[in-house]
C-alpha cells in the first residue's frame, strides 16, 4: 500500500483556499505576469496556468505536514508556471513554501536550504549579465533572490529565534527543577538534624524515666520507690527543659533573640554526674585541650551523651569509661561498657542513636565504628565499644 500524507493543518487548509481562490480571482479578470508574446511563454491562453495554481494551492496543505515534498512539487509547479502566462498568486504560494520548508523542515533542509538559494540567487544575477551584458539581466537575479533566497532566510531567522526560545523556556524549567531539587534536600537535611538533635536532647531523659519507673514499679521498698521517684522528677524536668530550647530555636524566626548556646566539651562532667545519678559508673578522662572548634565539640558531646543512655538501657553491671584524646590533628573519642546479660530492667531501643552518631561523625569527614570486641580484663570478657574520630583541621571540616 501506497504511504498516506499527513492530514494538513487547519491554517494550512485556510491558507490553500485562500490562494486558489486569489489565483481565479487575478484569472478571471484577465491578470497575468507576462504578456502573451514574450519568448518564455510556451503555452499560451488562459487556461494553462491554472494547471501551476492548482498543484501550488495542494503544496499549500504540505507546508507543515510534509514541507520538504511540498517544497519539491512547489518548484516544479513554479517551473510549469514560468512557461505559461503566470500568475502572481502562484508565485506568492511558492515564497510560502520556501519559508515553511525552512521553518517546519528538518535541521538538515533548514541548514542547506537557505545556501542553496543563495547560489541560486548568485547564479541568477552573474550568468545572465555575463551573457547578455546588459543591466536588465540583473533583475533575473533579483527575482530569483526575492521568491526563493529572501522567504528562506526569513524562515531560517524566525526557527533560529524559536530555538532558541524554546532552550531558554527548557533551560528556566531545568532551573526549576534543581532549586526544587534543592529545596527537598535542604529540607531533608534539616529534618535529619532535627530529629538528631531531638534524640540526643531528650533520648537519655527519658530512658533513665523509663528504667527507674519500672525499677519503682518491681521492687517493693518505699526507699528505693522514693529514690527512683526522685530521679524521674529530675530527668523529668531537664527533659522539659530541653525541649523547650529546642522548640525555642525551631521557633526563633531570625529576631533579635540570641540563639542557645551549643552545648561544649566543657558541660561532659555535668553529663557523668547526671549518668551517675541515674545508676552508672562513670570514669571519664577528657584530655583534649580547649581550642576544639565548635562542630567537633558538639558532635564529641553528642556521642558521648548518646553513648551513656545507649549504657544506660543496655549495659551490665560494671564502669563506664569515656576517654576523650587528641592525636594528629583529630579528636578520638571512646566510650566502653560491660557487655552481657544484666538483671536490671532495660528501655527498649530502636537503633536511631547509632545512626545519629555515625550522621554526626560523617558531616565532619570522620569515622565511627560501634560494637562488642572481646576485652580479657573485662566482666564476662566482652565490650561494647563506641570509637570516632574527628579531624580537626579546617579542611577536614569544609
Amino acid at each position: 500500500m501506497a504511504a498516506r500524507l499527513p492530514r494538513p493543518r487547519r491554517f494550512d487548509v485556510y491558507a490553500a483556499s485562500a490562494g486558489l481562490l486569489g489565483g481565479l480571482l487575478l484569472w478571471g479578470i484577465g491578470l497575468g505576469v507576462r504578456p502573451a508574446d514574450e519568448p518564455v511563454v510556451l503555452f499560451d491562453g488562459r487556461w494553462p496556468l491554472l494547471v501551476p495554481l492548482a498543484v501550488m494551492a495542494g503544496c499549500e496543505l504540505l507546508r507543515r505536514a510534509a514541507p520538504r515534498t511540498g517544497l519539491l512539487i512547489g518548484t516544479a509547479a513554479l517551473v510549469a508556471d514560468t512557461f505559461t502566462r503566470g500568475s502572481l498568486v502562484t508565485v506568492i504560494m511558492y515564497t510560502d513554501l520556501m519559508y515553511a520548508a525552512v521553518l517546519y523542515g528538518p535541521p538538515a533542509s533548514a541548514r542547506r536550504i537557505p545556501w542553496i538559494t543563495g547560489l541560486l540567487t548568485v547564479a541568477g544575477t552573474v550568468v545572465p549579465f555575463a551573457l547578455w551584458r546588459v543591466p536588465e539581466a540583473l533583475l533575473i537575479g533579483v527575482a530569483v533572490g526575492v521568491v526563493s533566497f529572501a522567504p528562506a532566510s526569513t524562515g531560517l531567522i524566525v526557527r533560529n529565534h524559536r530555538e532558541a526560545a524554546d532552550a531558554a523556556l527548557l533551560r528556566a524549567e531545568q532551573t526549576a527543577l534543581l532549586a526544587e531539587m534543592d529545596r527537598v534536600q535542604a529540607v531533608t537535611a534539616e529534618r535529619s538534624r532535627m530529629a538528631r538533635e531531638l534524640h540526643d536532647m531528650v533520648a537519655n531523659h527519658l530512658s533513665a524515666i523509663a528504667i527507674h519507673s519500672t525499677a519503682a514499679l518491681s521492687l517493693d521498698d518505699a526507699a528505693t520507690t522514693r529514690q527512683a521517684l526522685g530521679v524521674i522528677r529530675e530527668n523529668s524536668v531537664a527533659g522539659l527543659a530541653e525541649m523547650r530550647r529546642l522548640i525555642g530555636i525551631l521557633r526563633d524566626g531570625g529576631g533579635d533573640s540570641e540563639p542557645a548556646p551549643a552545648p561544649t566539651l566543657d558541660g561532659l562532667g555535668a553529663l557523668a554526674d547526671a549518668a551517675r545519678a541515674n545508676g552508672l559508673d562513670v570514669a571519664l578522662d577528657a584530655a583534649c585541650g580547649d581550642d576544639l572548634p565548635a562542630p567537633v565539640e558538639l558532635a564529641a558531646y553528642r556521642i558521648v551523651q548518646e553513648s551513656l543512655t545507649n549504657a544506660l538501657k543496655h549495659a551490665s553491671h560494671g564502669t563506664v569509661h569515656v576517654r576523650l584524646t587528641r592525636h594528629d590533628d583529630a579528636l578520638r573519642v571512646e566510650v566502653t561498657s560491660p557487655y552481657g546479660d544484666r538483671g536490671t530492667p532495660r528501655a527498649p531501643g530502636s537503633g536511631a542513636g547509632l545512626v545519629g552518631m555515625r550522621e554526626r561523625a560523617a558531616l565532619l569527614h570522620g569515622t565511627f565504628d560501634a560494637g562488642a570486641v572481646a576485652d580479657p580484663g573485662a566482666a564476662g570478657g566482652t565490650i561494647w565499644a563506641v570509637r570516632a574520630t574527628l579531624p580537626l583541621t579546617e579542611g577536614d571540616l569544609a
